[in-house]
Order: C-alpha cells, then structure tokens, then sequence
C-alpha cells in the first residue's frame, strides 16, 4: 500500500517489514492486523487493516517514531 502524509509517501512494498501483530481471526469484524515497517531512510508507521469494527476500519499508515516502534 502507498500512502501519502505531508508531502512524503510512504509504501509497504518498498520498506522493511519489521513486524506484525494479529487480533483475532480473518473474517471477524472487530479483528485487526498491524504491521511495523522500516523505510530505507530509516523512518518507521505501522500499516493496520482489520474488520469493519476494527481500530482499522479502512487500510491506515501510521507514522511512528523510533522509541514507539521499539514498544510495539
């Protein structure tokens, strides 16, 4: 997925897959995926996608600083 924030774009097929978590199973409307990528400039989001009743009603990046990510 591509996404742009501000004025710089940010993609799940160029950056490195870091980490992903799952809520519940595939089909279930409050279920959820969340993945933690690293751009090549070194810059971290969490792509998440889920169920209509989700966090991740609709596919989202989410930008993250270096400490958050280390939480996640």
């Amino acid at each position: 997925m591509k996404l742009k924030v501000g004025r710089k774009v940010y993609n799940t097929e160029t950056a490195t897959l870091v980490k992903t978590n799952t809520v519940s199973y595939f089909g279930d409307p409050a279920g959820y995926e969340e993945s933690l990528y690293k751009t090549p400039k070194g810059e971290f989001f969490i792509y998440g996608v889920g169920g209509a009743e989700s966090k991740y009603p609709e596919e989202q990046i989410i930008l993250v600083t270096a400490e958050e990510a280390e939480q996640f």
